[in-house]
């Protein structure tokens, strides 16, 4: 061969080494996937320029993980798929960053285009099959296409309300080649087309007219969720608060912006604050099944409502009495502003700040008196105060708390406390079980100086379990404790006459294998397994693994009658 034959070989670089580069250019640093044909060389071309690659066992959990770390840091988290199978597996990773409106782009190798309609090899029509799932997708026909299209999907993944994005990668245009002049030339391209959207800034008119709501109001209320955890609004909610003295309400994932054990909290008093508000400013929250949509008989008849949404879309949908488009952390700085030339306060003598203060007084000495019981088979409530009490003592940084099931995430949001903001995860708007190791797997890599523990129900456990090979193989500072009560909801739970037919005699369909091994699953990786019966044992486990911070699942044996079916649900099964 030539010497210029030679040259020009060594300076061409395929579609894997194009999309690798991209990404990196673009901002990406985690991927996290299965990988296999076609993209086996796009993961190892993006490891070897500075992306960590987290590979899993199964799409649906890397999914999981992929659309909490866009949520956890505020970019995109991106997972990478197979064609056909592969792509429809990573699905629900992309609908759950829809529903929970955290940014993410799902990346599928796709056949190659000449085959299609031939029976290939995997072949999907994937665009159409995203389409549902995501708001926005691109597909990359020719190696030219590559680097805008993946500066295309993370754009449209973080821009407006954040959500989940598709890209599709066919394997031939993985194959072609390119000059790497020509492939910089179309990288400083791609990058320069991208204008940051200006985001919405509402006019000065609301801004006056919710503090006018606020500072006239008989009984006001502050409610905010994970859409002002994801703005990084901890510190204008916390001078907002304190500067008006309006108690406030998180939702389940808004939990630590503010800490729970906060004098104007009202997690505990739920009832009463959405009960007998007459006005409540909801940031970051939408107003869905988890807020009772804002209607009666949860809400009053005449509530007013002031709505803080990146989204006019939510805005117009609820017709609240003022509605704030704009970011949350940034909205409420105009607040703040306003206020601040006419401040006011309700004070710890108001007879709303006095209403709700007693009531919270007084479901607490109830839940804490709940909590010193020491019942042994265990019930939900004493290994949960044992597990608060190690999560505290922790201290700060606060360990990341990763929940799902239904007694055992319901029980644990009222009595499990966070202190610090985006420090909760759970199933979320959506109510989606199986995130819980895919979760912690990402919660593990976005904040690496946390430890990170997951409070699962053994079902919800189920769907993910085989992760924990994952987190040994990284060796990620995750405890998985797992409440083990031998099934969904809990043992056979059937009345008599549910129980007939020629089948009678299987398992309940909410059954489970009784007193499963859930700890032997960890050891067979090398991970350390504790099975765990009695307050001494808990403690010890929890002390151990909490100190050594390496992965560990403790498996909780749960009296299998000590919860209900459903949780806080039973209205809807």
């Amino acid at each position: 061969m030539a010497e210029s034959d030679l040259t020009t070989t060594k300076s061409l670089i395929d579609g894997n080494i194009l999309a690798a580069k991209s990404l990196a250019r673009f901002g990406v640093d985690h991927m996290f996937g299965v990988v296999g044909i076609p993209v086996t060389p796009f993961a190892n071309r993006a490891v070897t320029l500075g992306i960590r690659f987290i590979a899993f066992h199964n799409e649906q959990s890397a999914g999981y993980a992929a659309s909490s770390f866009g949520y956890l840091t505020g970019r995109p988290g991106v997972l990478l798929t197979v064609s056909g199978p592969g792509c429809v597996h990573g699905l629900p990773g992309l609908a759950n960053s829809m529903a929970n409106v955290w940014p993410m782009i799902m990346i599928s190798g796709s056949c190659d285009q000449s085959d299609i309609g031939r029976g290939d090899f995997q072949e999907l029509d994937q665009i159409e099959a995203v389409k549902h799932f995501s708001k926005f997708s691109a597909k990359a026909k020719h190696i030219s296409e590559i680097p805008n299209v993946v500066a295309q999907v993370l754009h449209h993944a973080i821009s407006g309300r954040p959500g989940g994005c598709y890209l599709d990668l066919p394997s031939d245009v993985l194959h072609q080649t390119i000059s790497s002049s020509e492939a910089e030339t179309l990288l400083a391209a791609a990058e320069s087309s991208i204008k940051r959207e200006e985001i919405p800034v509402p006019p000065v008119s609301d801004i006056e007219k919710t503090v006018s709501l606020l500072r006239n109001a008989k009984r006001p209320l502050i409610v905010f969720g994970k859409g002002a955890a994801f703005s990084r609004a901890e510190d204008e909610l916390k001078r907002l608060v304190e500067t008006t003295g309006i108690p406030f309400l998180p939702t389940p994932m808004g939990k630590g912006l503010l800490p729970d054990t906060h004098e104007l909290a009202l997690t505990a008093a739920r009832s009463l604050a959405i009960g007998k508000c007459d006005v409540a400013l909801v940031v970051g929250a939408r107003l869905n099944w988890l807020l009772h949509f804002g209607e009666p008989p949860k809400w009053s008849k005449d509530v007013k409502f002031v709505l803080v949404d990146i989204s006019n879309e939510e805005i117009e949908l609820r017709k609240p009495s003022v509605g704030l488009v704009g970011d949350a952390k940034q909205v409420l700085k105009l607040i703040n502003s306003v206020i601040k030339d006419d401040p006011f306060c309700l004070g710890r003598s108001h007879p709303w700040v006095q209403e709700v203060a007693k009531k919270v007084k007084d479901n607490v000495v109830r839940m804490e008196a709940q909590l010193g019981k020491v019942v042994v088979p265990f019930n939900f409530y004493t290994p949960l105060r044992i597990i608060r009490d190690a999560i505290l003592g922790v201290g700060s940084p606060a360990p990341i708390l990763v929940s799902e099931g239904a007694n055992t995430m319901d029980l644990g949001r009222a009595v499990l406390i966070q202190t610090e903001p985006r420090t909760r995860l759970d199933a979320g708007t959506w109510g989606t079980m199986g995130v819980g190791l895919g979760y912690c797997i990402a919660a593990a890599v976005a904040s690496p100086g946390r430890l990170v523990v997951a409070v699962e129900g053994d079902s919800g456990f189920g769907f993910s379990a085989i992760e924990v090979e994952t987190l040994v193989r990284y060796q990620l500072p995750v405890v998985v404790i797992v409440f083990n009560n031998g099934g969904v909801y809990g043992g056979d739970r059937r009345s008599p006459e549910e129980i007939d037919g020629p089948y009678k005699d299987d398992p309940a369909p909410t059954s489970l294998v009784p007193g499963a091994a859930y700890h032997k699953v960890i050891e067979a990786f090398g991970g350390k397994g504790y099975l765990v019966a009695t307050p001494e044992e808990l403690k010890s486990a929890l002390s151990e693994s909490f100190s050594a911070r390496k992965p560990a699942v403790i498996n909780v044996t749960i009296d299998p009658y000590a919860g209900s079916e459903s949780g806080r649900l039973q209205h809807k099964n």
